[in-house]
Order: C-alpha cells, then sequence, then structure tokens
C-alpha cells in the first residue's frame, strides 16, 4: 500500500478517535463530575499519543499541534464559540466571591502559561548543551577530546571495546546521543574495515556504540530528554502540578553517574560473552582534531566552566538552568556561534521535551490529573505494579517511538498517580523512583533499529542482524532496569535527593 496512503488513513482514524472522545457524553468516561475543559484534555491527550505511537506526522509536529489545538480550544483565549459560558453547566463556571454571580469558566488555562511551555526553564538546559555540542563539533574540540579519551584504553580488543563504550557514554552525558553515535562510528569505521570478516567482535564493537550512547544519556539532566523531563515536573513547585524538589546537575550525576557505570560493565562483559573477539589487538587511528589557538582554548574555558557552575553552582545561588545561558551567550558574544549554528540546532527535540510540558499543563490546571487520581482506587493497587508497570509501559513505547515522546506521555500520568499514592510509595523511594524510574526505562529501550537514532546508526553498518541486536538489547534493557531501580529504591531510602520544598 502506498505509504502516502497508510499515513492518511491513520491520520483520519487518530482524527476520529479523537473527535469521538470530544463529544461522547461525560458519563462514558466513568469520572465523576467531568468537566468540558478535562474532557477536552483527554481528546486531547489520545490524539498526542496516537500520533506519536503511530508516526503519522513527525514527533516535534505533533507537539506544535498540542499548542495550537490546547490555545484554540482550553485556553482563556480560545475560540470564543467554545468557551462561551452560556454553553457551560453553572457548576463548572466562576463565581463572583462577593455576589455569587456566575461569570466566566474553570479551568482555562492562561494562554501566557501554554506558551511559556517553549520557554520552560528544562528547554533552556537543553538549549544550552545543544550550544555546547555544535560549537564542540564545529571546531573539532570533539575529536580531539574522542583521541585524548580513548588513548588510554591502548590496543588490547577488549579493553579498546571497553574504551569505545565508556567513550561514547561520556560524550552522550553532554552531547546528542545521535550526533556522538555518528562520530564514534566515524572513527570506528577503519578499524571494522581492517578486521576479518570472520571477527565476532566486530559485532561487539558495532553495538557498543549505539548501547554507550543510550545508557550514558542517564547520567546528566542533560544528557537524553527523558531526564530533562522528568526533572522538569520534579523540581517544578507544587502548585505547578511538580513534585516540590530541587535537584541540580550534582545530584543527579552523584546517582545517575556510578549507576550509568555499572550497567556499561555488565554490558561490557555481556558483549565479550556473546560475541568474544578473536584478535588480540586493535589499532586505532583518529585523524583530525581541533586547530591550536585561542578560540580552540576558548572553547574549552567555557565547556569546564559551565560544568563545574552546572555542578557547583548551586553554592553560588545559579540552577542548572540559568547556567545554560552561559555557553550560549558566551559563544554568541565571540562569534563562536552564528546565524546557522542556530539552525543546526536540534529544535525538533525542544519542541518534543515542550509538548510534554504543555501537556501535563493542561492535565493540572484544568483538574483533569486530580479528577484521574479521585476516579482511579490506584491507593488499592500493589505499589510494585505502579512502580515497575510504568516503568515498563515506557519501556515498550520507548522501544517503537521515541524516548522523547514515550516520557512525555507517562511522566505527567505517572505524576499525578505517585501524589495519589504517596505514602504507599514511601517505603520504595518516594516519588523520585516512580517518576525518574520511568526516564530511565525510556534510555533503556535499546531493542530495535528503530528504537533510537544510535540503533539505526550502528544497524546502518551492514555487520548487525535485527536479531542480533534485539538479543543484545533485551537483556541489557531489562537487567538495567532492575539495576537502575534497585538503586533508586536505595537512594530514595537514603534521601539523597532531599525532601520536597513548600510551594
Amino acid at each position: 500500500m502506498n505509504a502516502n496512503l497508510v499515513k492518511t488513513v491513520k491520520l483520519v482514524a487518530v482524527v476520529l478517535i479523537s473527535l469521538i472522545l470530544w463529544w461522547l457524553p461525560s458519563t462514558a468516561f466513568g469520572i465523576p463530575d467531568l468537566t468540558i475543559l478535562q474532557q477536552r484534555m483527554i481528546a486531547i491527550f489520545v490524539f498526542a499519543a496516537l500520533m506519536w505511537i503511530l508516526e503519522v506526522v513527525p514527533a516535534w509536529v505533533t507537539s506544535v499541534l498540542i499548542f495550537v489545538i490546547m490555545l484554540f480550544t482550553v485556553s482563556d483565549s480560545s475560540l470564543a464559540c467554545l468557551i462561551n459560558p452560556a454553553n457551560f453547566p453553572d457548576a463548572q463556571r466562576l463565581a463572583d466571591p462577593e455576589t455569587g454571580a456566575l461569570g466566566g469558566v474553570a479551568g482555562l488555562i492562561s494562554y501566557k502559561a501554554i506558551m511559556a511551555s517553549f520557554a520552560d526553564p528544562t528547554v533552556i538546559l537543553f538549549l544550552g548543551g545543544f550550544t555546547l555540542a555544535s560549537v564542540a563539533a564545529k571546531s573539532g574540540v570533539d575529536v580531539s577530546l574522542a583521541r585524548i579519551m580513548l588513548k588510554p584504553f591502548g590496543t588490547n580488543s577488549n579493553i579498546v571495546l571497553l574504551g569505545f563504550i565508556f567513550v561514547t557514554a561520556i560524550f552522550s552525558m553532554f552531547v546528542s546521543n545521535t550526533a556522538t553515535a555518528a562520530m564514534m562510528l566515524t572513527f570506528l569505521a577503519p578499524v571494522l574495515k581492517s578486521l576479518p570478516s570472520s571477527e565476532k567482535g566486530k559485532l561487539a564493537l558495532a553495538l557498543a556504540i549505539p548501547i554507550g550512547a543510550n545508557i550514558g544519556g542517564i547520567a546528566t539532566p542533560i544528557g537524553t530528554p527523558p531526564n530533562g523531563i522528568a526533572l522538569g515536573y520534579i523540581n517544578k513547585a507544587v502548585s505547578e502540578g511538580g513534585l516540590g524538589y530541587n535537584i541540580g546537575f550534582l545530584d543527579w550525576m552523584i546517582v545517575m553517574f556510578p549507576l550509568m557505570v555499572i550497567i556499561l560493565l555488565i554490558a561490557w562483559v555481556l558483549l565479550r560473552s556473546i560475541y568474544g573477539f578473536t584478535s588480540k589487538t586493535i589499532e586505532l587511528k583518529i585523524e583530525g582534531g581541533a586547530e591550536n589557538g585561542w578560540k580552540t582554548k576558548v572553547i574549552y574555558l567555557v565547556l569546564i566552566v559551565t560544568i563545574l557552575l552546572w555542578c557547583f553552582g548551586k553554592n553560588l545561588g545559579l540552577n542548572v538552568y540559568v547556567v545554560a545561558m552561559f555557553p550560549f551567550a558566551a559563544f554568541a558574544a565571540l562569534g563562536m556561534l552564528d546565524h546557522k549554528d542556530l539552525q543546526g540546532l536540534d529544535w525538533a527535540v525542544l519542541w518534543m521535551v515542550a509538548g510534554g510540558f504543555a501537556l501535563g499543563l493542561g492535565m493540572d490546571k484544568t483538574g483533569l490529573a486530580d479528577a484521574l487520581v479521585e476516579a482511579i482506587p490506584f491507593h488499592t493497587w500493589p505499589v510494585i505494579l505502579v512502580l515497575v508497570g510504568g516503568g515498563l509501559i515506557c519501556w515498550i513505547l520507548s522501544t517503537f517511538i521515541s524516548n522523547s515522546a514515550a516520557a512525555a506521555l507517562m511522566v505527567p500520568i505517572l505524576v499525578a498517580v505517585g501524589k495519589g499514592m504517596e505514602s504507599q510509595l514511601a517505603g520504595l523511594g518516594g516519588l523520585i523512583t516512580l517518576i525518574v524510574g520511568v526516564a530511565l526505562s525510556a534510555s533503556f529501550a535499546m531493542a530495535l533499529p528503530i528504537s533510537t537514532p544510535p540503533n539505526a546508526i550502528a544497524y546502518s553498518t551492514g555487520l548487525i542482524k535485527s536479531s542480533q541486536m534485539a538479543k543484545v538489547g533485551v537483556i541489557i534493557g531489562v537487567i538495567a532496569m532492575a539495576v537502575g531501580y534497585l538503586a533508586l529504591v536505595l537512594v530514595g531510602q537514603m534521601g539523597v535527593f532531599g525532601t520536597p520544598q513548600v510551594g
């Protein structure tokens, strides 16, 4: 069947399902006192989920549609016919506190708040990270750093494998996993060509790139969008629909960096056992790099200062979001970032993250999140079912759709669910385990070539079959989730992330 026809059929189906949910009698949802605006948010959420899962249009386009639909239908600047108070029951209208006279519609979201989702501090955090990555790649600093970091691993085949896993992971902590995988595969290509066709270790080396890129992202808040989405909700004030914590860059790394190291070591052992080397040594030659000069020195300086401020800025009164503007401003002022570089930044990811926040805002401000928690007896469910079930669902979703989209769908729901069963979660690390666990699960989904861009890049070498990638990806994914949740439970019980702040 023609690809355009398939997409058209999918689009029509999604729109029909969304419209049915929009127009169904509110009693059909089984949620007591469901308001018209809350029902509209259900339809918008389902629309977003189906569009992301079926990939009718690029994921970022769906996020843009979320913004537009919410602005036109549930904001205080919606189409007049959709928010005419006369069309709403008295119970869903605002009453004047003095006279009791009914006026506008309760639950409408400020259009400014919806638009502000694109300027959410987490989006700015990623913008700062993308700026660092762009300038490093443009100047060749990334290649120079890769050469320096890989040199200590020598020529022993197994140690070189370990080196590629860890160097890829370290880059992925600060650079997009797609760019990291592409760069590392460029270094690896001549090595793969030089090895005999009978060398099973070629598979291990090729798989080391996506494994390192996917797992490495968990170590920092900017390593992968699911981290930022989770941290955004965790740090947002309770009054704004968040959890009210104050987790900084270093706080995250103190927990996630050791976790990353443990999972990567397990992956290294697994790769060696499944695709062990017959060749004893491997020769690495990495060409290119940054030129010596003042610009290169400035790039290194800005990079170091930014990372230090991200890690220790709390002591100076700076949060990670404010620090993210430093490299952006520094490189722009020094002429190292121009309009072409801005065009090359990954705006699609920024829209994806913003779309997730807009959905969460809609669920919170319309009261849908609270209504769902009250309607579903989560307090009667086994807490382990909610905890692990949420992670598994996100892991499965991320296997087939972008991990950003999966996290954007799952995190707002689980924030609402978690608040409704906070006491049951206390013994398992609290709300942090629930929300961060979902973010980690999204990163651990790497079973198929379509699961993540690094997987697709590795698959494009022609060395790896889908079945081989699935075998390794599923095993590492399951082990990583088990280790990750165990670590989060222990960290939560120890109170490493502190307690929520009032407000």
